[in-house]
């Protein structure tokens, strides 16, 4: 037995001869990843008097596998803004260190000033676009809020092919599918902000997880909260949905043994 960690897997050189490296030796074309590996799903956002409301849950699928349970999709700039992120996870760390060069780089700048909402928004649409253009996309979806130049509430999404939304509402993966028709619902398009206070935004947001933890196969009972308004940030991680039960399924007809 060779007890060399790396010739593990492989025959002995010694008995079998050197081993040929010449396949790991390319000539073909550069090649980028065409399928993420480890991705999160929903990411839930919604404007309110005052500010806005985000959430995320805490699961990173491997497949159909659920991986990770605590990997936390919100990420904070400063107190200037939130990034919400759904899709591929390492896609997702870059982009977090890529956002922590920008933030010290403009902490450290001589006016003091700092990148709002809109501004960070518009940069990360920048680069997407710039990686699509590259045949090499970030295989992300995020949704950017916090405060315009004129001190409103700003949302705003951007997905790998660098297509940017804005509205009071938004929601990426299933939650464009699932959790926008309750929002809509109970807050329509033409309802005004200042009608729609912090305790509706963080309600809503609580029903939109339950719904996509029964709904959506990717999701998770355990999520993380966030709110920015003018007085900062608040982050809350794994929250719970309270009294989960599949006992209403027994109700459902045509459920377990049921026949009538």
């Amino acid at each position: 037995m060779d007890h060399f960690p790396g010739t593990w897997g492989r025959p002995r050189d010694d008995i079998y001869g050197p081993y040929d490296h010449s396949y790991l030796q390319s000539s073909g074309p550069k090649t980028h990843t065409q399928s993420p590996a480890v991705t999160g799903t929903s990411v839930i956002a919604v404007k309110f008097n005052g500010g806005v409301a985000m959430a995320t849950d805490n699961l990173a699928s491997y497949g159909s596998l659920a991986r990770f349970t605590d990997v936390n999709r919100i990420r904070t700039f400063d107190d200037a803004a939130i990034v919400g992120f759904g899709g591929d996870v390492s896609d997702m760390q870059y982009i977090d260190r890529l956002l922590g060069s920008i933030q010290i780089r403009e902490n450290y700048t001589a006016t003091g000033s700092t990148l709002n909402a809109k501004n960070l928004h518009t940069y990360l649409a920048k680069v997407f676009y710039k990686r699509r253009s590259e045949m090499n996309p970030l295989w992300n979806h995020i949704l950017v809020a916090g405060f315009d130049s004129d001190g409103s509430p700003f949302l705003s999404s951007a997905d790998l092919l660098g297509t940017t939304f804005s509205g009071p509402h938004l929601a990426t993966g299933f939650g464009a599918h699932l959790a926008v028709p309750i929002l809509r619902r109970l807050f329509p398009e033409d309802t005004p902000i200042e009608n729609i206070s912090k305790e509706q935004a963080i309600q809503a947001l609580r029903d939109c997880m339950r719904v996509l933890f029964y709904r959506d196969a990717r999701s998770l009972d355990q999520y993380t909260l966030a709110v920015i308004t003018k007085d900062g940030v608040e982050v809350k991680n794994k929250e719970k949905l309270e009294s989960q039960s599949w006992a209403f399924a027994e109700a459902i007809r045509g459920y377990g043994t049921q026949v009538n």
